[in-house]
């Protein structure tokens, strides 16, 4: 078994919140991709209510993930979203289906 991790995370922003969260969250894009470990990170905005935020992600492991979420970057964003992000939730998760 494999041992990529699949992270699925969704944001809620506070409704008169969604610009900053979206912003912080834009930022988080680029030097996530350029992290130890990063296969895919994608960011998605819902198309009926965009208050709500879901990001796609794939790493090589859990480990490296766990510095992604350690990092200076999302220390930043969890500074810059305090008190504006309604809900969130993680899932970590494991692909079942074939390569």
């Amino acid at each position: 078994m494999s041992n990529k991790l699949t992270i699925i995370g969704r944001v809620e922003a506070n409704v008169d919140k969604v610009k900053l969260v979206k912003t912080e969250l834009l930022k988080l894009i680029a030097p996530t991709l350029k992290e130890a470990g990063n296969i895919q990170y994608d960011l998605h905005q819902d198309n009926d209510n965009p208050a709500i935020f879901l990001f796609y992600e794939n790493w090589e492991n859990r480990e490296l993930w766990q510095q992604h979420m350690n990092s200076s970057h999302m220390a930043d964003y969890m500074k810059a979203t305090d008190g504006a992000v309604a809900s969130f939730t993680l899932n970590e998760m494991t692909k079942l289906s074939q390569e």
